[in-house]
């Protein structure tokens, strides 16, 4: 029976990779690197024997590049997967696949769009900007792969409107993208939050039905 271990690594240079002691090491000869994006072949290689899955940390996140294993299961996994992608009935399933999750993606576009709606909730008097404001923010973190707070399923529908719109509202109405922020442990998380509460402050503005003239930050962004 083939060994199923799956070790993981950090990836090194030229084509090296780090263990865990920090030592480079470099994969066998007859080996080859297959980087990540084709899951069905990926799939298809770890689940045939040994091979090295490469994680790198990408900010708060660990994500893989990819894997190593023997070029030989590399190329049977990827003859296989292309013989499977070529019959009728995986084509119709795909076809229903991406059916079924442009329903689902046009569906949640409305629930999230609505729930930011909700969390702004401004004063009649400001009820066209506060339509503006919310389609901005959905068009900007919905799509899939956006990787925004609006694509993870770990909080509430709730929170990760709220989320996202002082998300949009750090890069909109601030100057977050132009600060310079030193590199001292917390000082990053410690901005945001002074900016959060601005942000907080402005929307109760809005939601008060309070006069705001065209020097806002909020709305010379909607406009």
């Amino acid at each position: 029976m083939p060994n199923k271990e799956i070790k993981i690594y950090a990836p090194g240079p030229n084509n090296t990779i780090v263990n865990h002691k920090g030592e480079i090491i470099s994969p066998p000869d007859n080996w080859d690197f297959l980087p990540a994006g084709d899951a069905g072949v990926t799939r298809k290689v770890t689940s045939k024997g040994n091979c090295w899955r490469i994680q790198k940390k990408k900010g708060r996140r660990t994500i893989s590049t990819g894997i190593w294993a023997p070029a030989e299961t590399i190329q049977q996994a990827m003859a296989e997967m292309a013989a499977t992608r070529n019959t009728e009935t995986y084509k119709k399933r795909q076809e229903y696949a991406a059916q079924r999750r442009e329903k689902q993606q046009a569906a949640y576009e409305q629930e999230f769009h609505q729930a930011v709606r909700e969390f702004l909730n401004f004063h009649l008097q400001h009820k066209n900007l506060e339509t503006k404001m919310a389609r901005a923010i959905t068009i900007h973190a919905i799509p899939v792969g956006s990787g925004t707070v609006a694509r993870t399923s770990m909080i509430p529908l709730e929170e990760r409107a709220a989320r996202a719109v002082i998300a949009w509202m750090r890069h909109q109405t601030t100057a977050y993208d132009h600060l310079n922020i030193q590199r001292i442990k917390g000082e990053r998380r410690r901005v945001r939050r002074l900016l959060a509460e601005q942000s907080v402050t402005l929307l109760e503005k809005y939601r008060a039905g309070k006069p705001v003239d065209e020097k806002c930050p909020l709305n010379r962004a909607l406009k």
